[in-house]
């Protein structure tokens, strides 16, 4: 499926283009080009869906696919690893890196598929993550703790941040003193920016939600001094000392939430907690947003939210 719009591009500078992804809707996911005297890295693969639209970009832009060197989902959640194998495919050169636990999915997506079509169905898998590609596995690079890769003349250094999934790195560039966080800095979407900065909301997709992996994946994180975070969903924050407090505290108040809900209908219970959670949050920030129109925004997330407070409150 070709994507029948051209995904927004923001220039963030340091060389990082973000690209969105197509999926859901516009802003709630994007993938970072990477340039670097001539090399290029895409932090992220997105959705089979949206990868015509970066192979798109690359020819725009005068790149050669043979200019790419890494593939670098931060964690093989489909969002973010759905279109690796497509987009290895067209990139002759490229190798896939990947963390240790989440390489031999990327090797062999059958578990992936199968339970993302739990979760969605089949027909609402297919449309929004098209087709799920094995990489050979002589392209994949595992990325253990420290792992640093040279770019041009900049480097990518790998950071193990479990909390939100036990497959999960962050990506350090000290080039542009930032990281690339996919979901372990949480979700902040520019729709909801206002006069007091970003909102940012915890992201707690089933199954491997751990909220003291991921205050500790956090402090070390934040040992870096990171001057900016880039976020999968979506795009760079800074005022990254407040944004990390605003992230912790919304950890406990998820883990509060949780174990509050009762046990009878208590998906809808914590979905319906989550969202008010969201709105409160903004209205004590000083947001005058319909309450209608912040649902609609967070809808999605909130569902996954919910679904991975049940798994965790069940494997408690």
């Amino acid at each position: 499926m070709i994507p029948d719009t051209q995904p927004a591009v923001l220039e963030l500078g340091h060389g990082i283009s973000c690209i969105d992804t197509l999926q859901v809707r516009p802003g709630l996911a994007c993938c970072y080009l990477i340039e670097r005297q001539g090399e290029l890295a895409f932090i992220e693969a997105g959705t089979a869906v949206g990868v015509p639209a970066l192979l798109q970009l690359l020819a725009d832009r005068g790149y050669e696919r043979e200019q790419v060197r890494y593939v670098i989902p931060t964690h093989v959640h489909l969002d973010h690893a759905g279109g690796a194998g497509l987009l290895m495919q067209e990139l002759p050169a490229a190798t896939l890196v990947v963390h240790p636990r989440g390489a031999r999915h990327m090797i062999d997506p059958g578990k992936l598929i199968a339970g993302a079509t739990a979760v969605y169905g089949a027909d609402a898998m297919q449309a929004m993550y098209g087709q799920i590609l094995p990489v050979p596995a002589a392209r994949v690079l595992e990325a253990p703790e420290g792992l640093e890769l040279a770019l041009g003349d900049s480097s990518l250094k790998f950071i193990d941040t479990p909390g939100h999934a036990r497959h999960h790195f962050c990506v350090w560039d000290a080039h542009s003193a930032g990281m690339f966080t996919g979901d372990t800095f949480g979700l902040s979407y520019r729709e909801l920016d206002g006069p007091w900065g970003a909102f940012l909301m915890p992201t707690t997709t089933p199954v491997q939600f751990d909220p003291q992996a991921w205050e500790d994946s956090l402090q070390r994180m934040l040992a870096l001094q990171p001057e900016r975070m880039y976020l999968t969903h979506y795009a760079m924050v800074e005022s990254v000392p407040k944004l990390a407090e605003d992230l912790r505290a919304g950890l406990r108040r998820y883990v509060a939430i949780a174990e509050a809900a009762p046990a009878s209908k208590r998906h809808q219970a914590l979905r319906e907690a989550l969202a008010a959670d969201a709105i409160e949050q903004l209205r004590l920030a000083g947001s005058a947003m319909d309450e209608k129109q912040i649902r609609q925004i967070i809808q999605f997330d909130i569902e996954l939210n919910a679904q991975g407070l049940g798994v965790w409150l069940d494997r408690h």
